[in-house]
């Protein structure tokens, strides 16, 4: 039987083999398999909340959570490639909004949620708030869940 854990920890709390494997998972989706060329790895990241699902001591899953002016945000969502359609997507998002709801109460959640994805999110009470636009190429919507 497989064992997983969510973990939720800020940057300054992660070990750098740890740091290392977030940022090797997103520079895959994000930049490799998405192929999109941009700064993946950001200031944002000082001061983040990262999100792991961890499946026999391998990162699966993973979110960044961090805080704006207008609120809570999350984003760098991803499910590493060879665990899609397990589940692990629902499974991370409710862990995320777990961490949100624990550390900042009553704040509203901001996400880009890529287009395809947004009946997904809507499902955990998120409403779009713009009109589709595009971001490095790929579809997108902003959302909230207030």
């Amino acid at each position: 039987m497989a064992m997983m854990e969510l973990n939720v920890k800020h940057t300054s709390e992660l070990a750098p083999i740890e740091l290392v494997e977030i940022f090797e998972a997103r520079t895959s989706v994000f930049v490799v398999e998405q192929n999109c060329a941009y700064q993946e790895v950001d200031r944002t990241d000082f001061d983040a909340l990262h999100v792991r699902v961890i499946e026999n001591h391998q990162l699966v899953a993973y979110a960044r959570i961090y805080l704006s002016q207008d609120g809570v945000h999350f984003g760098r969502v991803l499910v590493v490639s060879d665990e899609r359609g397990n589940g692990l997507g629902r499974t991370l998002i409710e862990g995320v909004l777990e961490a949100i709801q624990e550390r900042f109460p009553g704040q509203p959640v901001h996400i880009q949620a890529q287009s395809y994805l947004t009946s997904f999110y809507a499902s955990f009470g998120f409403e779009a708030v713009s009109d589709e636009y595009l971001e490095d190429g790929i579809p997108h919507i902003d959302m909230v869940k207030m």
